[in-house]
C-alpha cells in the first residue's frame, strides 16, 4: 500500500503574506499529514455490460418456438435478443450492414442471420455472451432470402439473380447443388423473373421446394429430379407465401393488395382470389388495387376456422391513415390499428413441426418503435404487457442521471406510488417470450436511473441487478396551461417545439427532493408524498434575471441587485412574492416590447396530485424589455438548507423553496471580488443576444442562432467540438447546441462566461475560518471555482421566520477550461457525503407526523472534531486540482487533456476507495486516484460520433457508468475490476436445455397408404458426394473470432456437437438399443456359423481319410 503525501510545494509558496494567521499555519500543518491510498491501476477494467431499450431501427426478426426467445435485427448490423424478464442480449456484427433476414436452428442454440452486405453469419447461443462461429461471404450474387428448414443443417439462400444455393450449417460450405432461374422458370419465358422473394419447402414432403420470384411466378421445385413439378404465374408482383400445413394449398400476397389462393396440382389458375381492403366493383370486374400486401401468414387449428394474418393492403383512400395488421378468422375481420409502421410480424404457435395443426395463439408484431405481442385466444385481441424497458423513446431523451446505491427504501417508496399508473386492458395471459434463465450475481445493490424527457415528463427506472423496469413517470406539463394550437400559439415561448422538455435534474436521494430545469426558463422542486392532495394555488415565482449592467439607471435594476441577503430581510421584495397567476404586472413596456411575461403560462385552476412527486414551488425566468431570459445552464437542489440554486449566462440565483423566496439574483460580474481575474468590462446581453434553447458560439450566423432556438433537447452546459464542428444532427434527438470552450484560447475570453456548476457543503471556504460552516461553491465556464457562506437558521421554527444569509468568500481556486465537478474531502482523504433532511412526508396526518428533525451532518461526530482541515477536489474541462482548506494552496494538480476536452467528469466511490472518473470528447474514459490525482486508467473506449452521448454519460459509484447509445437504447457499461470478473454471474442465460415436442402422429392409415409427411435425405442430395463442390469464387468462407473455442465438437460445426448434445440426453436409450442391435447381430452370426458347420458336416459325413 503507497503512502503519498497531502503537500506540494507551490511557486511563491515559502514567501507567505504576514498576515497569515494563526489558523492558517495550524491547517498549513494539517497538509503534511500522511493519507493512505488504496486504489491502484488493476482495480479498474472497462467493459460494456447490458443494453437497455427498444433496438434503434430495426429490420427484422426471428423467434425460437422451443427455446421461447426472440431475435431483432437492426439496419446497423446489431442483434437483440429477448427472452423471459431479465433475459436480454446485445451483439454486434463487426461489418455494421443491416440484418435482412434471422433464423433460428431451433432449440439447437444456434441462430444465422443474414445481412446486406451479402454475408451470412451462424451465431453460438449457448455461452452468455453470443459470438459468431462461422460467416460466409458471396462475392458474386446479392442475398435476397435465406430458408432454413425445422431440423435441416442445409440452408436455402436465394439471389437477386433469381438462383438458389445451398449452405451446410455445419461447415459452412457451398453445397454444390444449385437451382439456376432458368431452370425454374418455363422455357418459353423470354424476361428474368427477378430477385427471389421466398423459399420453403411443402409441410408434407421435404422433396418439394416452393420458389417465388418477384415478377409473380412461384415454382414448385423437385429436389431429386432437379426440374419443375409445377409454375404458378400471376400478373401482380409477389411479396410473400404461406403454406397450409396440409401442403395441398399456398396464398400469395400481391403488390396490389390481393391474396391469391393456389391448389398445388392446379397451377393453372389460382381457386381464389381475394382483396381484403378493396372495394368490390358492382359490374363483377377486379376490385380497385390497394397498398401491397407485404406478408401473410396461414395458420390452422384443430378445432376451428384457420387464422390468416396479414400487413399491408389498405385501400389507397386512407391516406394518413397508421399502418394496421389484419387478422382473418373465419368470417370475422380485425383491423389492428399501430402506433408506427410495422416493420415484421411472426405468429407464435404451440408446434415447431410445419405439417401440423399450428394452433396460434400471438402474433409478434415488430414497430418501428414498439413491440407489440397480440393475443389471438382473447375476444378482441388484447396485447400483453411488455416486461422489457421499451419505452426508454416514448419522448426523446433529454437528460439522465444515474444514482447507484442509493436509499433501500427509495425503489419500494417509487414503486408503490408508480404501480398505480399502471395501464389497463392487457391480456390477462403471461408473457410468452418466456425463454432463458435470469441470474443475480453476487454484486447487488440499488440503483435508480431518472430519464428527463422532451414531453415534460420524468421517468424513473429500476436498474438493479443488471434489469431495467420503469418506476414512476412524472408530468412536469400538468403544471401549466394546456399548450395552444400552432396557430394560436403565445408568442412569449421561445422554442417552437417541445417547450416543456427537461434540461436539467437535480434529485436528494435521502429527502426525495426533486428539482427540474426546463428550456423554457423555469425551474420546479417537488417533494414526495404518499398522500393525494390537491393544491388550491400552484405557487410561483417570477424573476428578471438579465439586465444591463451599463444601464445603472434601469428602471428594472430592483431584480438585478448585488446587495447581500441578511437574516430577516429580503433582496428583492417584488421578485420574492410566491404568486398564483403568471404575472400582475404589464406585459409590455412603454415601447411596446414584451417585458414581465414568462414563457409558460402556470394553471390557475385547482392541481390535484397525485400521491408521488407533487409541486412545491415554480420559478419563472421572464422576458426583460423584449429580450427572452437566457437558458438555464446549472442547477442544484439542498433540502437541509431548503435552498435551489441555478445559473445562467447572465449569474446565479438562490431560492429559499421553504419560504419561497429569492435570496439572491446577481450578475457574474458581482460575483467576484473587486479584482476581478478577467478584467471584464461590463456588458449588455443585449448586445450578444444568447439565443433561448442553449449556448451558441459568438460567430454563429443568426439561421443557426434560429435553428438552435427550436431544439429541445439543448444540452446544459454545451461545448464546441473542433472535430465534428461540421457534422450537421439530422434528428432533433441529436441536436445539441455546441459553443466554444471558453478557456481553450484568449480570444474566447471576451466570451461570456456562464455558471457550469453548483456544490453545497460545510466547509472551510473562507481563509481565516476555524469552524466549517454551510456553504456554495459555484463553478463557471471560464474555470473559476467561487464561494459563497451561508447563514442557515439552527432551529425548524427560526428556519421558517428568518432568512437564510449570504455573503460572498470570492475566488478559490482557478483551472483551465470550465469547472465541471466539485467534491469535499475530510482531513483524512475520505469523501464527506452531502448534507440533507432526511425525508418525511409534508402531507403526512398530524399524528403520523415525525418530529423536526435536524439535518445530517457530512461526516460522524468523531472526524468532525478535528476539522481544522479540508481538501476540495475540482475537476474542470482541462484540468483536476486538490485544494486545501482553508488555506486554498494547491497540493496536487493534473492536466487530464490538452488535445481534447472533458464532457463529463464525477467523482465516485468503487470497492477500493475513491477516484475522479472522466469521460473526454476524443473518446477516452480515465480514473484518477484521490487525493493524489495519479492516473489508474485509460481507454480509448468511444469517440464522439453523436451528441446524445454527450448529453447522456453519466458516472456512478460502484464502477458503473451508461449513456444513450441511441435514440431509445441505453448502453450500461462498468469501469470496475470486480464487476467485469461477476459479469458472467450476472448475465441471464439464453439457452436452456429443452426437449424437442414429439412429431405429429401419421396415423395408421397415412403410415399404411404413405399419406403422412415425406422425408429427404438431404445428405445424399446435396453431399459432396453427389452434387460436388461449389465454385470457390462464389463464397468466401469466414471462421469466427474464436466463439468455437471451447466447443468439443468445433472441427465439425455447431450444428454437430449440438446434434450430438441431443443424441446424449437420449444416451441410455441409445445404448440399449445399440446393445440389442449388436446381440441380435451375434445370434445371426451364430446361426450363420453353425448351419456352414453342419453343411460342411453332411458333406464330409460319409467320406474316408483318403478321399479328401
Amino acid at each position: 500500500m503507497k503512502k503519498f503525501n497531502i503537500r506540494k510545494v507551490l511557486d511563491g509558496l515559502t514567501a507567505a503574506s504576514s498576515s497569515s494567521s494563526a489558523a492558517s499555519a495550524q491547517t498549513g500543518n494539517r497538509e503534511n499529514d500522511m493519507v493512505q491510498e488504496t486504489m491502484q491501476s488493476e482495480h479498474f477494467q472497462l467493459c460494456k455490460t447490458i443494453r437497455h431499450g427498444f433496438p434503434h431501427q430495426p429490420s427484422s426478426m426471428a423467434f425460437d418456438p422451443v427455446q421461447k426467445i426472440l431475435a431483432i435485427g437492426t439496419q446497423s448490423g446489431a442483434l437483440r435478443l429477448f427472452g423471459r424478464a431479465g433475459v436480454e442480449c446485445h451483439c454486434q456484427h463487426e461489418s455494421g450492414s443491416a440484418v435482412i433476414q434471422l433464423g433460428f436452428l431451433v432449440n439447437e442454440g444456434a441462430l444465422v442471420s443474414a445481412l446486406a452486405d451479402d454475408s451470412i453469419h451462424l451465431w453460438n447461443l449457448r455461452q452468455k455472451l453470443p459470438a459468431i462461429l462461422h460467416s460466409l461471404k458471396f462475392n458474386r450474387e446479392r442475398i435476397t432470402f435465406c430458408h432454413l428448414p425445422f431440423q435441416s443443417k442445409w440452408l436455402y439462400v436465394g439471389t437477386e439473380r433469381g438462383n438458389i444455393h445451398i449452405v451446410n450449417v455445419e461447415s459452412f460450405t457451398l453445397s454444390g447443388y444449385v437451382i439456376m432461374w432458368n431452370k425454374a422458370i418455363e422455357l418459353s419465358s423470354k424476361t428474368h423473373p427477378g430477385p427471389v422473394v421466398h423459399i420453403s419447402d411443402n409441410p408434407m414432403d421435404e422433396g418439394k421446394l416452393l420458389i417465388g420470384f418477384e415478377c409473380g411466378i412461384v415454382v414448385l421445385w423437385d429436389l431429386k429430379s432437379k426440374k419443375a413439378d409445377y409454375r404458378y404465374s400471376y400478373d401482380e408482383a409477389i411479396h410473400s407465401v404461406a403454406w397450409h400445413h396440409e401442403g395441398k394449398q399456398f396464398v400469395c400476397s400481391h403488390s396490389d393488395g390481393s391474396l391469391t389462393t393456389w391448389n398445388v396440382r392446379a397451377p393453372a389458375k389460382a381457386a381464389q382470389i381475394i382483396t381484403p381492403h378493396g372495394k368490390q366493383a358492382k359490374d363483377g370486374k377486379k376490385p380497385e388495387p390497394c397498398k401491397p400486401i407485404l406478408k401473410v401468414e396461414y395458420k390452422t387449428t384443430r378445432a376451428g376456422d384457420p387464422f390468416m394474418i396479414l400487413s399491408g393492403g389498405l385501400s389507397y383512400d386512407t391516406v394518413g391513415r397508421r399502418a394496421c395488421l389484419t387478422v382473418m378468422h373465419g368470417k370475422s375481420t380485425a383491423v389492428l390499428e399501430m402506433d408506427y409502421p410495422i416493420v415484421e410480424f411472426l405468429t407464435l404457435c404451440e408446434t415447431p413441426y410445419p405439417n401440423d395443426f399450428q394452433e396460434p395463439y400471438a402474433v409478434v408484431v415488430l414497430l418501428e418503435k414498439d413491440l407489440v405481442v397480440i393475443d389471438l385466444a382473447q375476444i378482441g385481441y388484447p396485447i400483453f404487457e411488455n416486461p422489457y424497458p421499451l419505452s426508454i423513446h416514448e419522448s426523446p431523451v433529454t437528460c439522465c442521471e444515474y444514482i447507484v446505491d442509493c436509499p433501500a427504501d427509495l425503489i419500494p417508496a417509487l414503486y408503490s406510488v408508480g404501480s398505480r399508473q399502471t395501464r389497463q386492458g392487457f391480456s390477462k395471459k403471461e408473457w410468452p417470450i418466456n425463454g432463458g434463465n435470469w441470474c443475480q450475481g453476487t454484486l447487488s445493490y440499488p440503483e435508480i436511473i431518472i430519464t428527463g424527457h422532451a414531453d415534460g415528463s420524468v421517468k424513473f427506472w429500476d436498474a438493479s441487478a443488471l434489469m431495467l423496469q420503469v418506476l414512476y413517470k412524472l408530468k412536469t406539463l400538468k403544471v401549466f396551461e394546456k399548450p395552444r394550437a400552432k396557430e394560436e400559439k403565445s408568442s412569449t415561448e421561445i422554442v417552437d417545439e417541445d417547450p416543456f422538455a427537461i434540461q436539467i435534474l437535480s434529485w436528494c436521494p435521502e429527502s426525495r427532493v426533486l428539482c427540474v430545469a426546463g428550456v423554457s426558463a423555469h425551474v420546479i422542486v417537488y417533494r414526495f408524498s404518499k398522500q393525494e392532495v390537491t393544491t388550491e394555488v400552484v405557487q410561483l415565482l417570477e424573476m428578471r434575471m438579465q439586465c444591463e449592467l451599463n444601464d445603472v439607471e434601469s428602471p428594472e435594476g430592483a431584480g438585478e441587485q448585488s446587495t447581500v441577503s441578511t437574516p430577516g430581510t429580503s433582496s428583492s421584495p417584488q421578485s420574492s412574492l410566491p404568486q398564483s397567476h403568471p404575472s400582475t404586472s404589464s406585459n409590455n413596456s412603454s415601447d411596446g416590447l414584451r417585458d414581465n411575461v414568462p414563457c409558460l403560462k402556470v394553471r390557475s385552476s385547482p392541481l390535484k396530485q397525485s400521491p408521488g412527486y407533487q409541486v412545491e414551488l415554480v420559478i419563472q425566468l421572464v422576458w426583460v424589455s423584449g429580450e427572452p431570459p437566457q437558458p438555464i445552464t446549472s442547477l442544484s437542489v439542498n433540502s437541509a438548507y431548503g435552498l435551489v440554486v441555478f445559473g445562467n449566462g447572465y449569474g446565479l440565483a438562490v431560492v429559499d423553496y421553504i419560504q419561497k423566496t429569492l435570496l439572491l439574483n446577481v450578475s457574474m460580474a458581482e460575483l467576484y471580488s473587486p479584482s476581478d481575474p478577467h478584467h471584464r468590462q461590463p456588458h449588455s446581453p443585449r448586445k450578444a443576444r444568447q439565443p433561448s434553447a442553449g449556448l451558441c458560439d459568438g460567430n454563429d450566423g443568426p439561421a443557426a442562432a434560429e435553428e438552435r432556438c427550436k431544439s429541445p433537447t439543448s444540452a446544459k452546459i454545451s461545448r464546441k467540438i473542433s472535430m465534428i464542428a461540421d457534422q450537421k444532427d439530422d434528428a432533433r434527438d441529436n441536436s445539441f447546441s455546441r459553443s466554444r470552450s471558453s478557456s481553450v484560447t484568449s480570444i474566447d475570453r471576451e466570451s461570456r462566461e456562464v455558471i457550469s456548476s453548483f456544490y453545497f457543503c460545510d466547509s472551510l471556504s473562507k481563509k481565516s475560518e476555524l469552524v466549517a460552516v454551510p456553504s456554495l461553491w459555484v463553478g463557471t465556464s471560464l474555470g473559476s471555482m467561487l464561494a459563497i457562506a451561508l447563514t442557515v437558521p439552527s432551529t425548524p421554527e427560526q428556519r421558517m421566520q428568518q432568512s437564510v444569509g449570504i455573503s460572498f468568500c470570492g475566488l478559490v481556486a482557478r483551472l483551465k477550461g470550465g469547472i465541471l465537478r466539485m467534491a469535499q474531502l475530510d482531513s483524512s482523504g475520505i469523501l464527506m457525503p452531502h448534507v440533507y433532511e432526511p425525508w418525511n412526508d409534508p402531507n403526512a396526518p398530524e399524528e403520523e407526523k415525525e418530529g423536526p428533525r435536524r439535518r445530517r451532518p457530512t461526516s460522524p461526530q468523531s472526524s468532525q472534531e478535528n476539522q481544522d482541515c479540508q481538501y476540495a477536489v475540482v475537476c474542470s474541462e482541462k484540468q483536476a486540482k486538490v485544494v486545501a482548506l482553508p488555506s486554498q494552496n494547491c497540493i496536487y494538480k493534473h492536466n487530464i487533456t490538452e488535445s481534447s476536452f472533458v464532457l463529463r467528469a464525477d467523482v465516485v466511490t468503487v470497492s477500493a476507495g475513491l477516484c475522479i472518473a472522466c469521460f473526454c470528447a476524443n473518446g477516452h474514459i480515465m480514473t484518477l486516484s484521490l487525493p493524489s490525482l495519479r492516473p489508474l486508467l485509460d481507454v480509448n473506449y468511444l469517440p464522439l460520433t453523436d451528441m446524445r452521448i454527450a448529453r447522456t454519460f453519466c458516472f456512478s459509484n460502484q464502477g458503473q457508468a451508461l449513456y444513450l447509445t441511441s435514440p431509445t437504447e441505453i448502453q450500461r457499461i462498468t469501469y470496475s475490476q470486480e464487476t467485469c470478473d461477476n459479469l458472467q454471474e450476472m448475465l441471464g442465460e439464453l439457452f436452456t436445455p429443452v426437449e424437442t415436442p414429439e412429431a405429429p402422429n401419421r396415423g395408421f392409415f397415412k403410415g399404411l397408404f404413405g399419406g403422412g409427411a415425406q422425408s429427404l435425405d438431404r445428405e445424399d442430395l446435396f453431399g459432396e458426394t453427389t452434387a460436388g463442390k461449389a465454385s470457390r469464387s462464389l463464397a468466401q468462407h469466414i471462421p469466427g473470432p474464436g466463439g468455437m473455442e471451447g466447443m468439443k465438437g468445433a472441427a465439425s460445426g455447431v450444428v454437430g456437437e449440438l446434434a450430438r448434445a441431443r443424441i446424449a440426453l437420449d444416451e441410455r436409450g441409445q445404448k440399449l438399443g445399440e446393445l440389442e442391435e449388436r446381440t441380435a447381430g451375434m445370434m445371426s452370426s451364430a446361426d450363420s456359423f453353425s448351419k456352414h458347420a453342419h453343411d460342411i458336416m453332411l458333406k464330409y459325413k460319409d467320406k474316408k481319410w483318403y478321399q479328401l
